[in-house]
């Protein structure tokens, strides 16, 4: 891989994580309960998944932790930093891991919990899960939206629209009069203020995006989470462990990205990852307290897990196309780097083949 745009300390950094990721979190959980006399009714049953459970919590915690303070540490160490080619790399990975979680994982289970035989009457032959998806997605574009001309009339206010109309009448007076107006023109301090005014509007769409994204994580997260908390069947619980560990660490790194793009305060973006990085393993520890009583296949579980799971499949598609991909793959620096997007697009497949496999297990 050309050193370009994948720096070799970057590379080693990368190789680490990646390997602590896929190697060691899976084997805290795995080395401590490959228990088969346990299994073969020496010890009780219930206290063998209570162990894989706790196990799984703190596992998944310091996967997501680790992963959404990576491309935060951007301000420690200079590879991670958003100006540098390793953070598209980086991020197109994690985006294709979020893309595949969508529509692979959430998206599939959503129909699952919608159409299933238990939820009777004709109402439920709508495809619930699809239009909620849907609507999901418009209302997070019209998030976008409103933010962005929020933004614009709070910055300019009633000069907004005669800025654009002042732009329009300059630009016809320069073309009957070019000799004349040149130099009056570019010796406005006016037009610096485009890049000015640019750079804000961006700053607001990174802080809108790594918060919209925070929440479609947040609410599939606690769900996969209670569903595990709440599962008593070891065939479930052991490949769920190492799917959502290997998850948690790659949308982290998503998640982390937006937030350095936002260049939040240290304590808002402390606040946000120590949310994204608690939500699983709080939805774990809720699944285990309400495991006696909780009932997946009842009415109530499958309308609420359904929705949810359709909601968060919405937001994760849209913005993980929209504005994480579609963003930066049609930014003038990729665009005129053919290696590093080529880097890019083979992230991105990675990242999404990666999360397509987990779907066998989880």
């Amino acid at each position: 891989m050309n050193n370009k745009f994948l720096p070799s300390g970057g590379a080693r950094l990368l190789a680490v994580l990646l390997f602590t990721s896929l190697v060691i979190f899976p084997n805290l959980v795995l080395g401590d309960c490959t228990c088969q006399e346990e299994e073969e009714g020496h010890v009780d049953k219930k206290s063998v998944t209570i162990k894989y459970k706790v196990a799984a919590i703190f596992s998944i915690l310091a996967a997501g932790s680790i992963g959404v303070l990576f491309p935060i540490l951007g301000k420690v160490v200079p590879v991670l930093r958003p100006e540098k080619d390793i953070f598209f790399i980086v991020k197109a990975f994690a985006a294709g891991v979020i893309l595949s979680t969508g529509f692979i994982h959430i998206l599939p289970d959503a129909f699952q919990h919608l159409t299933s035989p238990k939820l009777k009457g004709k109402a439920w032959e709508f495809p619930f899960s699809g239009f909620i998806a849907m609507m999901a997605a418009i209302v997070t574009l019209m998030i976008d939206a409103f933010a962005t001309s929020y933004f614009q009339r709070s910055h300019f206010g009633d000069k907004a629209g005669q800025m654009v109309h002042g732009d329009e009448e300059r630009s016809g007076e320069h073309a009957n009069h070019m000799h004349v107006h040149t130099h009056a023109t570019h010796g406005h301090s006016h037009g610096a203020a485009p890049s000015d005014d640019s750079s804000k509007e961006d700053l607001l769409r990174h802080r809108v995006i790594s918060h919209v994204l925070e929440l479609g994580i947040v609410v599939h997260s606690v769900i996969i989470g209670i569903s595990l908390g709440a599962s008593e069947s070891l065939k479930t619980i052991r490949p769920l462990v190492g799917a959502i560990t290997f998850h948690q660490f790659f949308e982290g790194m998503g998640l982390g990205g937006c937030i350095t793009q936002a260049k939040l305060g240290i304590s808002h973006a402390a606040t946000m990852a120590l949310f994204f990085s608690l939500t699983t393993p709080v939805g774990i520890a809720i699944g285990i307290g309400i495991s006696s009583s909780y009932n997946e296949d009842s009415t109530t579980a499958l309308i609420v897990e359904g929705i949810l799971n359709a909601a968060a499949a919405g937001i994760l598609i849209y913005m993980s196309l929209v504005d994480l991909l579609a963003a930066d793959f049609m930014s003038p620096r990729l665009q005129s780097n053919f290696k590093l997007q080529l880097g890019a697009n083979a992230a991105l497949l990675l990242g999404a083949a990666c999360m397509a496999i987990l779907a066998k297990w989880a």
